[in-house]
């Protein structure tokens, strides 16, 4: 089974499914030491208090992986989960699916620094948020 796809010209990975954590440091220990899983990465998200891991069975440029979220630095703002897609064509993407009335999020951008050309966030029809990212790598960076 190909862990990528193919929709007409854009081409699809699965990246991470995101889950909010109380506890970092139980939630690594958790799929670590019990589940065989490794920490990927790690990352302070700026000043607001977020602390961010991810852990899975490969790196994150082949394999999915789970991204770990705890402190959301804004307690009327929880965190809800999500997943995340690498696609290889972004902005063609997000025009398909504006011409199909998928409501966003977060419009098609170009963030600074990182490792994303675009980002968008989508929201499927069931309310499940959907991150789409193009990396500047590719889909497998």
């Amino acid at each position: 089974m190909s862990e990528s796809s193919q929709e007409g010209d854009v081409q699809f990975r699965f990246r991470h499914t995101m889950l909010p954590v109380a506890d970092m440091e139980r939630a690594v220990d958790f799929y670590t030491r019990l589940l065989g899983m490794q920490v990927v990465r790690r990352r302070s998200q700026g000043g607001d208090g977020r602390e961010i891991s991810y852990v899975g069975y490969g790196e994150e440029g082949t394999h999915p992986v789970l991204e770990l979220i705890a402190g959301t630095g804004d307690a009327d703002k929880p965190w809800a989960g999500h997943i995340a897609i690498a696609v290889a064509d972004l902005k063609a993407l997000c025009g398909k699916l504006e011409a199909e009335g998928v409501r966003f999020t977060r419009q098609l951008t170009a963030p600074e620094g990182g490792t994303n050309t675009y980002v968008a966030n989508i929201v499927d029809p069931d309310g499940f948020e959907i991150e789409l990212n193009q990396r500047k790598g590719g889909i497998y960076s």
